[in-house]
Parts: structure tokens; sequence; C-alpha cells
């Protein structure tokens, strides 16, 4: 049984913070959004998985800076 196909995590806020190479919006590197459009859906289920690390890492982050 196929496996759905793994939706963009693009939510059209494509702001790249050049210090950290990856979007702001998305949290995907510079390099993974390029891959995006050729990955196969175990590729693009890796690349939302560090996506969502990233953005999780960051949001802590920022409230611990707080």
């Amino acid at each position: 049984m196929p496996r759905p196909s793994i939706p963009s995590p693009c939510i059209s806020v494509c702001v790249l913070d050049a210090g950290r190479d990856m979007c702001v919006g998305c949290y995907r590197s510079r390099a993974e959004i390029g891959e995006w459009s050729r990955a196969d859906d175990d590729r693009r289920w890796e690349i939302s998985l560090a996506a969502e690390a990233r953005r999780i890492e960051l949001t802590e982050a920022q409230e611990t800076a707080r």
C-alpha cells in the first residue's frame, strides 16, 4: 500500500536567516528547500523531521532567553 505524499512544510513566510542558513518560516535549510521538489517521500520525511527539530530547538532557546 503506497504511503501518501509528504506535504511541503512551507508556510509562505520565505525569509532566509543567513546566519543559520535556514528559512524562518519552515525551518528548512537552503539545501533542503532546493532538494524538496526532487526528493522522494522518505527523504521528504527526513527533511520535515529535521525542520521540526530545528523549530523546537529554536523556540525553546528563545523561551529560555526571556
